[in-house]
Formats: C-alpha cells, structure tokens, sequence
C-alpha cells in the first residue's frame, strides 16, 4: 500500500468545482496585483484570528521579513529565535544584517524554551520570534511577560499554526505584535504556490506593513520608506478565500488521524504515553504532546497537527525502511541553526542546545492529512511494528 506524506489531490477534488469558478473570475477580470479577492481574504482572515488588521503577502518567509521591517529592526539588532525551526525564522533576521540569537527549544512541544529565552536577552535585544512548531501554540503567557519586562516586540511564526488556539481560547497570531503565516501548499490551509499574511492589532504598524509591501509607496510613486515587493497574487488570495471555511474540518480530522496513531501505538506497546521526554528502554517511540484540554472538556491550545512527529532512537533506520514500505515521512529538521554553516561565525556550542539537537537526530513526520484513512493509518503503524520486531 502507498501512504504518501501529503496528497492534495483530494482535497482539490472535493474542492474542485468552487476553485475553478474562482480562478475563472480572476482570470476573466484580468485584475492579478490587489485584485478584490486580496482584501476580501485579508477581512475574513482577520475575522476568523480576531485581530483587527491583516495583511496579504507572498510567502510565509516575507511574512517573517516585513515584519521585522515594520518593527525597524536594524543591523546588529538582536533577535531571539528556537535553534529548531525552518530556516526562515533565523533567515530573514539575518537578511537585515541583524543577529539570530538562538535558545533551546521545550523538549516535549518543540517551541521555544522561555527560560532560555530569558537567558538570552541583552541590551541589543529588539525582539522575539516564538515559533508555533508543528501547528502548537508556544507558551505565549511567559514569553508575552518576559518579552515585555523588557520592552521587546513579539513576531509569531505561526507559519503552521493557523487555527491553533492558546489556552485562554485567542488565536495565535493575535497575541504578539505581529502574526506572520504562510500559505504554502502543503500548509493547513495552502494555496496553489507561495503566499502568506500578516496580522496585527496596531493600526499604524497595520499601514506601515501596507505600505512596505508596496516598495513603501504611499500614494503612488511616493516613497516615505523603503520597502519590497510582498504583495499576495489575486489567484491565490482567490483559492484561498475558497478553502478558508473548511480550515476547521482539516484541522479537526488531523487531530482524529494524531489520535488513532497515538492510541495504535500505546495499544501495541511501541509507545507509552504521550509528551514524554527522554527515550528508555520502556517507551521505544516518544509521541506527540496530546491536545490540551479545559476543566470542561473544550480544546483550547489544541494542537492542529500540521504534523504529526514521532522521536525514536534509530529514526534513519525506521526512515529508510519505510520508504521501502513506500510510505512517505520526512524529518524536520535535521539541521538545527547553531549546527549550520551560514551562522558558524556566531560560534554557538553544540552542548548548549541538548533538546534541539536530540529532536534533529531523532525526529520523523508521519502521513497526517485530512484525506488520511484509517486504513492507511493502520498500515503505517503496523510496518512500523514490524520493524521493531525484525
């Protein structure tokens, strides 16, 4: 049986007859830059976050970099950044010629360590960016307190996060300055190429971040600042617009297809409990923090599974033999920051970043999309046994 990593093919077929009307209308108004589906987009998304402002823009990453720039931050800025994450997240602080400073991650939801964080901090420190890994909120009441005691801005990297909720029910993207998301195809909620949006609940930031988006030109061909080109493509701003209501559904069915391979898997005693830390001789797989729940019984913090992530001691071992079993699954990611070559000048040490480096080594993302079957599930966890048994 073929169990691929990702197939969109479904969801587009489900889809299919609402997406094509909608590339057909932008295609037959001819309007591709700023079309009317762009603003359209950014008020419902802006509605379904809560947040009073967002912004459409090409990619996750510019999402990340216009953010930075509408904060100002300058060269030799400090920003703080997990070690673990997608290369964005320190990329774009080092674009600006300011400096990533790199903390731990928690080592049972992969975000960032507020501790660390706190440790880390100098006076050249302008900003944090906690990012919401794997589609889980980081613990933003701690991070929120610390970075405001001293006076730091807050960019989340929601980029594959959104729909997640913290506990006290606000979306994240809505509790820092900034929220940045991408809309990348393989995303919770993914377009036909690259895309991404920007939320925040400060007016003047809200017309700064429009403003940078369009070379800073505001009105036309009159530059205050300097800016870039960040805008969002009306077709994609169009197929996203169709498939935003069904985000919640997606989500939901990841979390059921999360919860049928934890329950297989503690079932057949490849894994204990889940969120626990440390691999022993008891508990071959350490499983995915469970979904967090209210006294009564609401999911808030929930986790929406923009993957599903397994950590094993022999994880190259079990990567290879299930693509020989064809089942997809991809490791993210491999390379924590302070181990990459771009940032050696920073001269980071390896010992400094234990739960970083033990996710990168042993780290594997398991098939969990919404179109997922049951069957499909069963059969991943069923190889998996049987490589244990071999």
């Amino acid at each position: 049986m073929k169990v691929p990593l990702l197939d969109l093919k479904p969801q587009y077929l489900s889809l299919k007859q609402e997406i094509d009307e909608a590339i057909q209308r932008v295609v037959d108004s001819q309007y591709f830059i700023n079309g009317p589906d762009v603003a359209k987009l950014e008020e419902e998304v802006a509605n379904y976050l809560n947040v009073k402002y967002a912004v459409g823009v090409s990619s996750g990453t510019d999402a990340l970099l216009i953010a930075l720039m509408a904060l100002d931050i300058k060269p030799d800025d400090e920003v703080i950044v997990p070690t673990y994450s997608f290369f964005a997240t320190a990329g774009v602080v080092a674009r600006l010629n300011a400096k990533p400073i790199f903390t731990d991650i928690d080592p049972v939801t992969f975000n960032i360590d507020p501790k660390d964080f706190e440790k880390k901090i100098s006076a050249k420190t302008k900003a944090v960016i906690p990012v919401h890994l794997f589609g889980q909120s980081a613990d933003m009441n701690e991070i929120f307190n610390i970075a405001k005691n001293h006076n730091l801005f807050i960019i989340e990297d929601a980029a594959q996060a959104i729909g997640v909720q913290y506990k006290d029910g606000r979306f994240v993207g809505s509790i820092g300055d900034i929220g940045c998301f991408s809309f990348f195809p393989s995303k919770n909620l993914g377009g036909f190429g690259d895309g991404g949006i920007v939320t925040t609940n400060d007016e003047i930031l809200y017309k700064k971040l429009k403003m940078l988006r369009m070379h800073g030109m505001e009105p036309k061909y009159y530059h205050k600042i300097i800016g870039g080109n960040f805008r969002l493509d009306t077709l994609q701003a169009a197929v996203l617009r169709v498939k935003l209501p069904h985000l919640d559904n997606w989500s939901a069915k990841r979390r059921q297809n999360a919860e049928l391979y934890s329950k297989l898997f503690i079932e057949k005693g490849l894994a204990e409990e889940e969120g626990k830390i440390l691999i022993d001789s008891k508990n071959k797989i350490l499983l995915p923090k469970a979904v967090y729940k209210e006294h009564n019984n609401v999911a808030k913090n929930y986790h929406i599974y923009n993957q599903y992530v397994i950590r094993i001691e022999k994880r190259n071992e079990l990567w290879n033999f299930l693509k020989e079993k064809e089942i997809g699954c991809e490791v993210y990611y491999p390379v924590p920051f302070h181990r990459q070559e771009c940032f050696n000048f920073l001269n980071e040490k390896d010992e400094n970043y234990t739960h970083s480096n033990f996710a990168a080594d042993h780290s594997l993302a398991l098939p969990v999309y919404p179109e997922l079957t049951n069957e499909q599930i069963n059969y991943v966890v069923n190889c998996i046994e049987e490589f244990f048994n071999k």
